[in-house]
């Protein structure tokens, strides 16, 4: 393969990255919004772009994989430095991946604090629904099916819905 025609591919695929990585950024903000605003609706229709945002992105990575194995370097950073060195002597895609690789950790970032929002949440129904079942402050243990259980639960109920 000509070095140019490589250089083209990289930075085309440097391009989409760019473009699905500031998507995503904007999904985990508005993500952020939702999940403080407990808007559900809108909140799944996120989720579904944030996948789709994620689908493309691994695409890519394939594609890219794709690529260093055809011209025979690893499929990994070290092999995308050597391919680089040889299509782009000049470096002149430098700054662009420097870009993506700083929005990927900005996107990472931003999904960690939607996840640890949602993990608080959840935490704290787990704790209303074990008020309302009688169960708050029995310990909880993993069963044999990996689902939570109770040693010594008590039938008794304390409210009905």
């Amino acid at each position: 393969m000509d070095p140019r025609i490589c250089r083209e591919h990289l930075e085309r695929l440097l391009v989409e990255e760019a473009a699905t990585l500031t998507r995503l950024e904007d999904l985990l903000e508005k993500e952020h919004e939702f999940l403080t605003a407990n808007d559900v609706e809108e909140l799944e229709k996120a989720g579904e772009a944030r996948q789709s945002c994620i689908s493309a992105l691994i695409a890519i990575e394939d594609e890219r994989r794709s690529l260093c194995r055809m011209m025979n370097v690893s499929p990994d950073v070290t092999g995308l430095e050597k391919l680089l060195q040889w299509c782009d002597p000049s470096r002149q895609l430098a700054a662009s991946r420097i870009a993506c690789s700083q929005r990927a950790t900005k996107c990472r970032s931003l999904n960690d604090r939607n996840g640890a929002l949602v993990t608080a949440r959840l935490k704290r129904v787990e704790g209303m629904l074990g008020v309302i079942t009688g169960r708050a402050n029995q310990v909880k243990v993993y069963g044999s099916n990996g689902a939570y259980e109770s040693p010594g639960r008590s039938d008794r109920v304390l409210a009905r819905v």
